[in-house]
């Protein structure tokens, strides 16, 4: 039996226990219990991943900057080093991916290793269009228990989103009607970055704008610092989608991790006037969501850029919070950022007498490191990750949903099981986004 099939054998029997070539039983440090995994993107995201990966067997490296690639190479001297994706996930020995490449490229490396079935783990956001947000989902269905899969919303390891969880569910607010998410990043664009210069000979500029339409390369676009480089390029459509997928997917977590998976009936938005090369700095739109198990239909909503919900109370100043989150129920609302939380009863009959704490014994578990939450579940594949392809694929499938709204300016009413908006024949003109001649997500 080959070892890849192998490992994959013996993590879904549950046993913990491998066989190394000598004829001992080992645990889950022996040499046969690691993963070979495949780290594409070096540099930034990518070194904030070294840690957590030097426990596994790191054999393959993969960024289109060679400056970076050797980078990474420094840390893990013994892998395999590629300019191209597509040709690293062809790597016959790999198990499992970590992806920190550019957002444009984030639902095709994604599908690729479903296609290939490799577990992976995938910075945020998932897709950048309704339509990849789909794709990858529906593939990802096919091959639940059996992969492991987690969106880069590292923030969900902490307490709070348990904590915030439990007081909605269990009451604290009354009946929850509306949930509310907010960032406030600001950083405006007039369009696409002219033409200036050359590529550097160690940056394969194509293969960076990869399956997008082609931009001019300028240096520009690569001007940030580690992990913040992503702010000059991802406000550009064919590149990213703004504040939604940066920031708005940990923040919008907060919500989505309370309100339970779906997608929306109908969707609006509004915002500062639309501009063909740049995603919206200001900007709200406004979900409702069908009922669910637990509670009744709801709101959902988001601003970015400046635009707020409503305070609840006149000396409770939302502004103050940069990236939050608010609850609205029929007895009071919750007020949240990523670490702590407010709540704030109203009315005469909120006297906090309805609500039925939980145990301590019954509390939400704490999740633990978000990334070796995903690596032990790339072993048994029957563990959960808390971000999985179907969790966040909803989640930024809502979102950039909403920027389809904000486009056409209308009220969409949409139909979750087919992916099609029924009222607006421009708006599914903008569920995808127009590939590359040579580039495929199902590939």
């Amino acid at each position: 039996m080959k070892r890849r099939d192998f490992l994959k054998t013996a993590a879904t029997t549950g046993t913990g226990l491998l066989i190394v070539p000598s004829g001992v039983l080992s645990g889950a440090n022996a040499p046969s219990n690691k993963l070979n995994i495949a780290l594409i993107g070096t540099w930034g995201r990518g070194e904030a991943h070294f840690k957590d990966l030097e426990g596994e067997n790191v054999v393959a490296l993969c960024d289109v900057n060679e400056e970076h690639l050797e980078f990474g190479a420094k840390r893990f001297p013994n892998a395999k080093k590629y300019v191209d994706w597509r040709k690293c996930l062809d790597q016959k020995d790999i198990d499992a991916v970590v992806c920190c490449t550019a957002d444009h490229t984030h639902a095709f490396i994604a599908n690729w290793c479903l296609n290939r079935n490799l577990h992976c783990y995938m910075e945020k956001p998932l897709a950048i269009s309704v339509e990849e947000a789909r794709i990858v989902r529906t593939n990802w269905a096919k091959k639940k228990g059996k992969l492991a899969t987690q969106v880069g919303m590292q923030r969900h390891e902490h307490p709070n989103f348990n904590r915030i969880q439990e007081l909605v569910r269990d009451g604290a607010i009354g009946e929850l009607k509306d949930a509310y998410a907010w960032g406030n990043r600001q950083i405006p664009r007039p369009g696409y970055l002219p033409a200036q210069g050359e590529p550097p000979a160690h940056l394969h500029y194509d293969l960076w704008v990869g399956p997008s339409p082609f931009h001019p390369y300028n240096p520009g676009y690569f001007s940030g610092g580690p992990g913040a480089n992503c702010l000059q390029w991802n406000m550009y459509w064919d590149f990213g989608t703004g504040q939604i997928g940066d920031m708005g997917s940990h923040t919008m977590d907060l919500v989505w991790n309370v309100v339970g998976n779906g997608l929306p009936t109908t969707m609006e938005a509004s915002g500062e006037p639309f501009n063909p090369d740049v995603t919206p700095v200001r900007m709200e739109s406004h979900a409702m969501l069908p009922a669910n198990d637990w509670r009744g239909e709801i709101g959902v909503h988001w601003y970015q850029g400046g635009a707020m919900p409503r305070t609840p109370r006149d000396w409770v100043d939302l502004n103050k919070i940069g990236h939050g989150a608010m609850f609205k129920g029929t007895k009071g609302y919750l007020i949240t950022d990523f670490t702590s939380r407010l709540l704030i009863p109203f009315g005469d009959n909120a006297d906090m007498s309805y609500y039925d704490r939980r145990p301590k014994d019954k509390m939400l578990p704490d999740l633990g490191h978000f990334q070796t939450q995903w690596i032990n579940a790339c072993k048994n594949p029957s563990l959960p990750t808390a971000c999985d392809f179907e969790y966040s694929g909803t989640m930024i499938e809502t979102m950039v949903l909403g920027l389809v709204a904000y486009r056409v300016g209308k009220k969409l009413d949409y139909d979750g099981a087919t992916g099609k908006v029924k009222n607006c024949p421009e708006a599914n003109e903008l569920l995808s986004r127009k590939y590359r001649e040579g580039w495929t997500i199902n590939g």
